[in-house]
């Protein structure tokens, strides 16, 4: 597999953030992969999914939220953390130019992706990737967080478990289908909002992994030409 290139990012208020470059030879497209609200870019399941992703010929760009950054447990205003994932996007830009990209995350960094890309197109994003949208808070069903979508003007992958309690999978269904033929949803049976199953489902967290990067390897390489 690729090594990790570190870099550091420029923000717009003079500030920085570490990130972590995974680029196989050759790449046929690069997620910018924004981590969660409870870890950072080195949490084994972001580093698992760069390796997979990797060894698929998909290069990413891991990047701290300057909250993670600072060793803060309270995530940054969406103002702020959009800003670091079109900087982030960007930096993508420059490093890989003539890579298709693709921006996204796991939970809160999804949201914050695609707030990001309904305020102003990120730079050459070709479409948004999410590891468990953040629908809406645990035991509080809505499709509040989902409006701000209608404005994302790419293709958009979704990758929910059932039992995710983020994002109730009705209203998941009636978010997605609002959008059209704009929004992909991938059902990963069985998996929370971690993407962790139970013993009892006969299945595994490293197959569930499998399951979540090749269905999104799949849908870049599909997209990848559209544009």
């Amino acid at each position: 597999m690729a090594e990790a290139l570190p870099l550091r990012i420029a923000l717009p208020d003079g500030g920085s953030v570490s990130a972590l470059l995974v680029a196989p030879a050759h790449p046929a497209a690069c997620y910018v992969f924004a981590h969660g609200a409870g870890a950072g870019m080195q949490h084994p399941f972001m580093v698992a999914v760069a390796g997979g992703l990797a060894q698929r010929g998909i290069a990413t760009l891991r990047f701290q939220f300057p909250f993670m950054e600072q060793g803060s447990r309270r995530p940054d205003r969406p103002d702020v953390a959009q800003a670091a994932v079109r900087a982030a996007a960007g930096e993508a830009a420059q490093r890989l130019p003539g890579v298709p990209l693709f921006a996204g995350g796991k939970s809160f960094g999804g949201r914050m992706s695609s707030q990001a890309q309904a305020v102003a197109p990120l730079p050459q994003v070709r479409g948004l990737v999410f590891f468990g949208f953040p629908l809406h808070a645990a035991g509080k069903p809505s499709r509040e967080r989902a409006t701000h979508l209608a404005q994302v003007g790419v293709p958009m992958l979704f990758l929910q478990g059932t039992r995710d309690a983020l994002a109730d999978l009705p209203l998941v269904h009636e978010a997605t289908q609002a959008l059209g033929e704009r929004a992909t949803l991938h059902v990963v049976d069985g998996a929370d909002h971690a993407f962790h199953v139970l013993v009892r489902s006969g299945r595994t967290d490293p197959q569930v992994l499998e399951e979540l990067v090749e269905a999104a390897a799949s849908w870049m390489q599909d997209v990848r030409p559209q544009r």
